[in-house]
């Protein structure tokens, strides 16, 4: 069962650590960034995690990927949170 209380925190952290990696120039903020949501996913709701993920193992996880993961993420709990 995903609980209000784990997507409130969940939308909190990733929105406000997603609005410092947008604007951010510097590489190494951003590469903190990254492992901090790796670390936190880690220890996620793994309800919730599945939800956001839609069964990719390597969401919020892929260097690549991770501003168009992270948006996602932020953007879903949004709408969880209506």
């Amino acid at each position: 069962m995903i609980t209000k209380y784990s997507i409130e925190t969940a939308y909190s952290f990733l929105h406000q650590k997603r609005n410092v990696y947008i604007h951010s120039s510097l590489d190494w903020q951003k590469d903190d960034i990254e492992y901090t949501i790796g670390s936190y996913v880690d220890e996620m709701s793994p309800e919730l995690y599945s939800t956001l993920s839609q069964g990719r193992t390597d969401f919020l996880r892929d260097h690549k990927r991770f501003r168009e993961d992270i948006t996602q993420a932020v953007e879903q709990l949004e709408n969880m949170l209506i």
